[in-house]
């Protein structure tokens, strides 16, 4: 005789939530798309580079963005839902039946749930595979020389040489802007198109203008023999232009578990550090659970806000939440990071601590 009411309380609460959440979701990530799309129009005209490709890289794009925006549409989503049933006086109703403020929010969480399991599918599967076509459609319309191939190795070449990187990163080093490229292999051809050396190297660092090869192996073929050497370092004179790469180099945080584990095994088979790889790798795994704790943590406020302020003061204190928490977060990791700190706590303690003020909220204001 209880259950019964409780599901057409879940199901009120769902229908209000979702239809907040779909539209935030849909704003949000539309001004996004529409954000890029205006930046991609600078480089229309550029190689074969067309305003129809400049749309599809932007399309090919929109799986990412639903990923990347859920956590906020969710937040503010979930407080503009609860804020609905305010207005309507049905919150009030709820409350007045006998109902919990923490059964009431268990019930928007619960509402997200379903669709969390929904975007994680997404950011697994159709996320990366959109952006790797989008950047392999847009670096075959500009240049001639660099492509990405499926699983975001990188293809390029340079005059009669051709270099493949199995990853890589563009980041702020120490000497400036670096491009840092991964399993990286030159082959270089004579006049008649003939392989004539191979160098197999575990990384490839440019930064001041010099691209640098580290733990090289250089085979050099001859008539019917071939002779390979050794080096821990050597200077590559290349051509290759470091924005370019930059531009097919595909973000750690759009790679998705697999591919994150199997650079992560590769790095650290090889002795290399692999600490980059395993920060984006914990972040990813905990994205699911930030999403729901911190829309779950959010929802105390609308509570306080039902008689003064509306929905604009909602909104509000969401955005300030989501951009207080994704700080926080970030400034935790840093500091594990520094202090040796294992990665799995370091992203446990932003929402764990969260967990923690909800709870002494409730058990004062349930």
């Amino acid at each position: 005789m209880i259950r019964r009411p409780y599901k057409q309380v879940d199901r009120l609460v769902a229908q209000s939530v979702m239809a907040a959440v779909g539209i935030t979701w849909l704003v949000l990530v539309g001004f996004d798309a529409f954000t890029i799309f205006v930046g991609e129009l600078s480089d229309v005209g550029r190689g074969g580079y067309t305003l129809a490709k400049a749309a599809s890289y932007t399309l090919l794009t929109i799986p990412r963005r639903l990923y990347e925006m859920f956590g906020y549409a969710a937040l503010i989503g979930g407080l503009a839902g609860l804020g609905g049933l305010a207005g309507s006086g049905e919150l009030t109703a709820l409350r007045a039946a006998g109902m919990s403020k923490l059964r009431i929010c268990a019930s928007v969480v619960l509402s997200l749930v379903v669709l969390t399991v929904f975007v994680v599918a997404v950011g697994e599967t159709l996320a990366p595979l959109g952006d790797q076509s989008a950047k392999a459609l847009a670096l075959a319309a500009k240049s001639s020389d660099v492509t990405l191939a499926k699983g975001g190795s990188i293809w390029a070449r340079d005059g009669d040489t051709v270099i493949n990187a199995g990853s890589g990163r563009a980041h702020q080093s120490e000497q400036g802007p670096a491009v840092d490229l991964s399993r990286v292999r030159v082959f270089e051809f004579d006049a008649e198109g003939r392989l004539s050396t191979l160098s197999v190297a575990a990384r490839a660092l440019h930064v001041k203008g010099q691209w640098t090869l580290f733990d090289v192996r250089r085979t050099v073929f001859g008539e019917a023999s071939a002779n390979s050497t050794t080096e821990k370092e050597l200077v590559w004179p290349s051509g290759l232009d470091p924005d370019l790469l930059a531009l097919s180099i595909v973000k750690l945080d759009y790679l998705n578990l697999r591919d994150l584990s199997r650079n992560i095994a590769y790095l650290e088979r090889n002795g290399q550090d692999s600490r980059t790889f395993r920060e984006a790798w914990w972040s990813r795994l905990f994205y699911p659970v930030n999403v729901l704790v911190l829309a779950f943590c959010a929802l105390p406020f609308a509570f306080g806000t039902l008689r003064s302020g509306g929905l604009a003061k909602r909104l509000f204190i969401g955005i300030v939440l989501a951009i207080g928490f994704y700080f926080l977060q970030r400034s935790v990791v840093t500091m594990g990071s520094v202090y040796g700190l294992p990665l799995a706590l370091a992203n446990a303690l932003p929402p764990l601590l969260l967990i923690g003020m909800a709870t002494v909220w409730f058990r004062r204001n349930a």
